[in-house]
């Protein structure tokens, strides 16, 4: 299925009353590679250098493919879909069944790396497969552990202080004095593995996973408001968040001109364009609103 026209669900709708068996999504996106200073484009045909629209694949085309996949899943509950486009790793082969493939075909990947990333996929699937089975693995995104752990006392001592300047080395000041006080030999608690509960589940249990919470944007409660939360000890002071919501969002976000600490304001709509552009996972949050958000629209709206 082509992804280079209006609707990729009507192609494939035409495909499943015209007797297809299933179909495969998406086939590359047109695009025009690039061109030098030179004006001239790559790749260059001929001695005249001329080129033509070509398509684009690999990870540029997931965002495209996962979207191509669930609207057709939506559309054709059930029907036969061989997900490609961008799959790089298990974690994005999952992406694509959650969305309702029930088969992915990998490429780019392979040129990238080689054939051994397929065994890479296998092992990563039976892997996260496996870990729900395990209920205190249950908030583990994939193989990334959850956020929230007992932190350490090196984690605990300069909270609050950026990371740079004069701050940074009163940051390791602290935590150096902290380190010859405490004892070296005391291990941290940990909690026990837990045994499997219950059977794997199949890759098959996993197609379709997302397609229900997947629609068109008034299947939105816009009622369920959030809005940014920054994790100062996390934050590495770079202003991307800033920048962003200045230039592009709400102006929503103050940026202290000595700490280079920014502080989310009432004026955050929760567009999360702050924590797209963010560097750090999970420095950036959003949390449940507390107050409606209303919009200032400059004028006073008229009651009648």
């Amino acid at each position: 299925m082509t992804p280079n026209v209006t609707e990729i669900r009507e192609i494939a709708k035409a495909a499943h009353q015209g007797g297809a068996t299933g179909v495969t999504a998406i086939n590359t996106i047109s695009g025009l590679m690039g061109l030098n200073s030179k004006a001239e484009p790559w790749p260059g045909v001929g001695a005249e250098k001329k080129t033509t629209y070509g398509g684009m694949s690999g990870n540029a085309a997931r965002p495209v493919a996962l979207r191509g996949v669930s609207s057709i899943a939506r559309t054709l509950p059930g029907y036969p879909i061989m997900a490609t486009g961008g799959i790089d790793s298990a974690d994005a082969a999952v992406q694509f069944f959650h969305c309702g493939a029930g088969v992915v075909q990998i490429c780019s990947a392979i040129h990238n790396q080689e054939f051994t990333v397929v065994q890479d996929y296998i092992t990563g699937l039976k892997c996260y497969l496996y870990m729900q089975t395990r209920p205190d693995l249950a908030n583990w995104d994939f193989q990334s552990p959850p956020r929230g752990a007992v932190p350490s006392v090196g984690q605990i001592v300069g909270r609050g202080l950026p990371k740079f300047g004069e701050y940074e080395k009163e940051r390791k000041k602290l935590k150096s004095e902290a380190a010859l006080k405490s004892d070296i030999l005391v291990v941290p608690s940990t909690e026990p593995a837990q045994p499997p509960v219950a059977k794997a589940p199949s890759v098959k249990d996993q197609v379709g996973r997302a397609v229900s919470r997947i629609g068109q944007y008034n299947d939105l409660d816009n009622k369920q408001q959030v809005v940014a939360l920054v994790d100062s000890e996390m934050c590495i002071n770079c202003g991307k968040c800033y920048m962003t919501c200045n230039d592009s969002g709400y102006q929503a976000i103050r940026f202290d001109p000595k700490t280079h600490i920014p502080t989310i304001t009432d004026d955050c709509t929760g567009c999360t364009l702050c924590l797209s552009v963010c560097p750090i996972i999970d420095c950036i949050t959003m949390v449940p609103r507390q107050i409606p958000y209303v919009p200032n629209r400059g004028v006073k709206i008229a009651t009648h």
